[in-house]
């Protein structure tokens, strides 16, 4: 419903982080199964069967959190697919390998643009190491956000979304005026440049909606937009809210300090 293009917000050094993350999530998905490029998944019923365990492999699963790595014979796929032969999986790693994951090309480009929009400019705030550390805990916070939501789903979640929606609400709390040139499809791709609070109010309340309104079962995991967006936004209130400052006052023979 808003897809960013461009934000008027000059960042002084090259975000680094920014795009090594997009190169990465872009790299692992060129490498996985549903790139089209790596032949050795096979074609057809194959392919959509090594889809599946692939992100059942490298996905989180909610339940696996709380009750350990689910049976073979347990696994969420497709009519027709065998029990995949045994894997070791950590479920707590699962949640690091997954933010790098993605579900399709739309997938991949949607949560990429966003990325490349709001990033840049919360990682020349934040600094590098913090943006990379804020960028991961806030992609693990949403993940559980999701499964203490859905503790016994069975169904594999994947992406980055989580995480950039803690630098979307980072994001809106460091720059609410920065002009966002965004495209909406309900206004026919219009180019419209707004204030990033009425572009990120409006994304964050489309979410709220959706998670309210069940859309934690197949498909987006809304909640984990929601969670990671909340996170993301307390944390830059936290860090960067202006603070009063405290003078001495001097020649006073008390020594007091006055606000």
């Amino acid at each position: 419903m808003v897809i960013p293009v461009y934000d008027k917000n000059p960042v002084r050094r090259t975000p680094v982080v920014t795009y090594a993350l997009i190169g990465l999530c872009t790299v692992v998905f060129l490498l996985g199964p549903l790139s089209g490029f790596n032949a050795g998944y096979g074609t057809g019923d194959k392919l959509r069967c090594a889809q599946a365990v692939y992100f059942a492999h490298w996905g989180v699963i909610p339940s696996e959190l709380f009750h350990g790595q689910l049976p073979m014979d347990r696994l969420e796929l497709p009519a027709g697919c065998a029990a995949p032969h045994a894997y070791a999986k950590s479920p707590l790693l699962s949640v690091l390998t997954a933010m790098f994951l993605h579900g399709s090309w739309l997938h991949l480009i949607g949560n990429m643009l966003f990325l490349y929009v709001f990033g840049d400019n919360v990682e020349n705030r934040m600094g590098r190491l913090r943006f990379a550390l804020f960028y991961l805990v806030a992609g693990c916070l949403a993940t559980y956000g999701f499964a203490l939501a859905n503790p016994e789903s069975t169904q594999s979640l994947v992406g980055a979304s989580g995480a950039i929606s803690g630098a979307l609400g980072a994001y809106l709390y460091l720059y609410p005026k920065a002009r966002v040139t965004s495209l909406f499809p309900f206004l026919f791709f219009i180019p419209l440049r707004f204030p990033a609070w009425m572009v990120l109010g409006f994304w964050f309340v489309l979410q709220w909606l959706a998670a309210q309104t069940g859309g934690n079962g197949p498909g987006v995991a809304y909640l984990a937009h929601v969670v990671g967006f909340a996170f993301g936004f307390l944390c830059a209130w936290v860090c960067y809210r202006p603070r009063r400052k405290l003078s001495v006052v001097v020649g006073s023979t008390q020594g007091d300090i006055q606000p």
